[in-house]
């Protein structure tokens, strides 16, 4: 059939076969295009992301600019395939000029011209116009963003406890878990020759307070002039008179109190008295000659009580949670020292002495409201002050953290170094207050003082990164609930007395109320820090430790809200917490509520994962890899 067909000269069949000839080699022109057209746009795809993940290769090993761009497109012509190069166009956005930060972008566009179409249009009886087919094609590659870390890590008592399924204590598991992210991210920047300071870890020990360091005594950010409200907590400068110390005493001028006296040393006298005027002028008689009834006649030698171990206090809220930058113009931004004061020499009826009783009250009033706030004392030097001189005692009690590290290259031998000592420096004992801890690791990471180091918040292709550690609730203690200071008194394992009503242990948050003060001198606050800012599900006169730590978890999750919004990554590690214990599940909740979402794993419904790792101290440091891991990424984004 089809042979006489193709043999018939008839010229119905010749008329009848060029009309059918039209559409079937139209159809078979168009099906050769398409398919041509699908192989090379493929071809160009898979060129694109070939030459992306190269290019991100070259980038991070510190190929210049001008280098990558044109390595970029020698790669992505190479892999062209069937497609010729004259027929695309490839756009390299670096990621130092990308608006999202840290990604390298290229952008192809291809020019197909089709074998067949022209002619089947004319054939069709059509113009064959411009026929040509144009798309474009993207490809995004993430690349290892420069880093700023904060290792915000619980140093409290708990962590001498040994780390479930380990035979070692969590704070050496920590120790070493640290120390190979460090060394982890290290690695990692020594591939990112083109960037400045590729990756950089600050350390920020935590446990009752935090410490910023004594070197920065006089920073501007701190309150060096007592302009913020906390200043006068516990402290009322109006006894210091000159009837009882006629040559050390204070004049209230305003909103201040002024040294006066020929006691006070030059750089003090007439200027307003801070909590660091006390460090600076307290005194003990190291030696002299006594005479027989055991008293100093001659030859008496001071040395200093104490010095600033570098703890400051919690601001007032909101500014505990936020990153408010401290000005004088506000003063409740502004950073105060922490000073314990000495608590009354009186015991209770159960012979039990105050937590912190550290000096002679060197006053008769049975009031030990009034006993704990009588400044005198402080300015009297004697040879029965308590052996107050060294860390978390005296007044630098529940100042028991080394300082912060701020961030530090450790793309440098001498920064890794450097962090990982601090690391081994850390010693564990106190409370846990995570919301200080974390609020300390923010202003770590920001570009802003108190701590400089970090990049700008609006530097593209930066990460800043908050990883908090805790291994238990947020505590905060009464008095009752603890054990005083062994120098206090005989019967102190009973935990301290509270005559005072103070209604708690000092810490970076003060006490809950104001011993014999409706509100400190300067204050507007009618109740202690802990309650500020908090709903009403916390009571304000439930003097808890239970309603203490409610309290806190609620500063801690609007903390956590602010970091986030504020661009902070914040990864959370529960160490060994117990989900059966009501306290420690809420701790685990919280903190996977706070932890931000990842932006590469993802769970089987394809959701992002949190960045939350329940930790036991048998899985610490592969989750510490995990972590690692996380920052390490270069990848398409899809």
């Amino acid at each position: 059939m089809i042979r006489r067909f193709l043999s018939d000269r008839g010229g119905n069949y010749a008329l009848m076969t060029v009309i059918t000839m039209v559409p079937l080699m139209g159809a078979l022109a168009l099906a050769i295009d398409y398919t041509e057209l699908i192989r090379q746009r493929q071809d160009t795809l898979n060129a694109l992301d070939a030459a992306g993940i190269a290019t991100a290769q070259q980038i991070v090993s510190g190929a210049t600019d001008d280098a990558a761009k044109a390595y970029a497109k020698d790669f992505f012509e190479a892999n062209l395939g069937h497609v010729q190069p004259a027929n695309t166009a490839l756009t390299v956005t670096l990621p130092k000029d990308n608006t999202g930060g840290g990604t390298l972008v290229l952008q192809a566009a291809l020019t197909y011209k089709p074998y067949f179409v022209p002619v089947a249009a004319i054939l069709l009886g059509k113009s064959s116009g411009n026929t040509n087919v144009n798309f474009t094609a993207r490809s995004e590659i993430r690349l290892k963003n420069s880093l700023e870390v904060a290792l915000v890590l619980d140093n409290s008592g708990s962590m001498t406890e040994l780390g479930h399924g380990s035979s070692q204590v969590r704070f050496d598991l920590l120790k070493s878990a640290a120390k190979q992210l460090v060394d982890q991210l290290a690695g990692q920047a020594q591939l990112m020759k083109q960037v400045n300071k590729p990756v950089q870890f600050s350390l920020v020990p935590f446990a009752a307070s935090v410490n910023v360091g004594p070197t920065n005594a006089n920073a501007p950010w701190m309150d060096t002039t007592g302009v913020s409200p906390l200043d006068h907590e516990n402290l009322d400068w109006s006894t210091l008179t000159s009837s009882v110390l006629p040559n050390q005493y204070a004049v209230q001028s305003g909103s201040y109190y002024y040294a006066k006296g020929s006691a006070w040393d030059a750089t003090q006298l007439n200027q307003v008295l801070t909590r660091f005027s006390i460090y600076k002028s307290m005194k003990r008689i190291s030696s002299c000659t006594k005479n027989s009834s055991n008293v100093c006649t001659s030859n008496i030698v001071y040395a200093p009580i104490a010095t600033w171990g570098g703890c400051v206090e919690s601001r007032p809220y909101p500014y505990n949670i936020q990153d408010t930058a401290a000005s004088t113009t506000t003063p409740a931004t502004m950073f105060v020292p922490m000073f314990a004061p000495d608590e009354t020499d009186n015991v209770d009826s159960n012979s039990r002495p105050a937590n912190n009783n550290w000096h002679l009250d060197v006053t008769t009033s049975s009031n030990n409201a009034t006993r704990q706030k009588y400044m005198p004392k402080y300015f009297t030097p004697g040879t029965k002050v308590t052996p107050a001189y060294g860390s978390n005692t005296g007044p630098n009690t529940s100042c028991s953290t080394t300082a912060i590290t701020p961030l530090t290259d450790v793309s440098v031998a001498a920064g890794q170094t450097a962090v990982k000592a601090a690391i081994d420096a850390m010693v564990d004992v106190g409370a846990t207050n995570v919301p200080e801890g974390m609020a300390w690791g923010w202003r770590a990471l920001s570009s802003t003082a108190p701590f400089t180091e970090g990049r700008s918040e609006s530097e593209k292709g930066n990460d800043k990164v908050l990883i908090v550690l805790t291994d238990g609730a947020n505590t905060y203690y009464t008095p009752t609930s603890v054990t005083a200071q062994s120098y206090s008194g005989t019967n102190y394992l009973q935990g301290g007395n509270d005559l005072a009503g103070s209604k708690a242990i000092y810490s970076s948050l003060g006490y809950l109320t104001y011993p014999g003060q409706t509100k400190p001198f300067g204050s507007t606050y009618t109740y202690g820090r802990p309650f500020l800012g908090t709903s009403s599900s916390v009571t304000k006169t439930d003097y808890s430790n239970a309603n203490y730590t409610k309290a806190m978890n609620e500063h801690f999750a609007t903390l956590c809200t602010n970091a986030k919004d504020a661009g902070m990554i914040v990864m959370t590690i529960a160490l060994d917490l117990d989900a059966t214990k009501t306290t420690e599940a809420a701790q685990m909740a919280a903190l996977k509520t706070c932890s931000s979402d990842s932006r590469f794993r993802k769970d089987s419904a394809g959701n992002p994962l949190k960045l939350f790792w329940n930790s036991t101290g048998a899985t610490l440091s592969d989750d510490f890899k995990e972590i690692g891991n996380e920052l390490s990424n270069l990848r398409i984004v899809s």
